[in-house]
């Protein structure tokens, strides 16, 4: 069966403080890699909601982590993975593969025992998606921890998916 590319493993409509670790310990997932833009902060934030740094503990004591990042500011991403000790990859030009396959190889776990969860079919969910890991597309988070209102570019993503025939109910 071929795999569509735009459509996440799971899609349920959270935000990452949201998500139940349960659900992916279920599926079998050793290791998670964290969009961190809209994700796990609003873009032109740099300090995390508290909700966010509380679901990381918890994840950190069933997961290995890391952050894998499009934006182009190392100092900005260093800055989030330190207040997480997590390590990170920023400039990581998803959906391209190379920056996550060095991620993989650094998790040393088989792909399908490794979710990325992000915000945007169009990086996270499609390299994940090209790489065989568990895909969870997550709700953006707004600034007060809640999710965001402003989802324009997730909308317009979903729009396109739906005219290339992707389904995501």
């Amino acid at each position: 069966m071929k795999r569509n590319w735009l459509k996440p493993d799971w899609q349920p409509e959270l935000i990452i403080p949201n998500i139940p670790i349960e659900h992916l310990l279920i599926k079998g997932i050793k290791a998670l890699v964290l969009d961190v833009d809209g994700t796990l902060i609003p873009s032109h934030e740099i300090v995390l909601h508290e909700s966010v740094i509380l679901w990381i503990k918890k994840a950190k004591r069933n997961f290995a982590l890391h952050l894998l990042s499009n934006n182009p500011s190392r100092r900005r991403i260093e800055n989030i993975s330190q207040q997480l000790d997590i390590n990170f990859t920023f400039r990581a030009a998803k959906p391209t593969k190379s920056a996550l396959t060095r991620v993989l190889d650094q998790l040393n776990e088989e792909p399908k025992n490794i979710a990325i969860l992000g915000d945007r079919l169009f990086t996270d969910i499609l390299v994940g998606n090209r790489l065989g890991l568990y895909t969870v597309l997550v709700h953006p988070l707004g600034a007060n921890g809640n999710p965001c209102k402003n989802k324009r570019t997730q909308h317009i993503e979903q729009i396109i998916a739906k005219l290339l025939g992707v389904s995501h109910t």
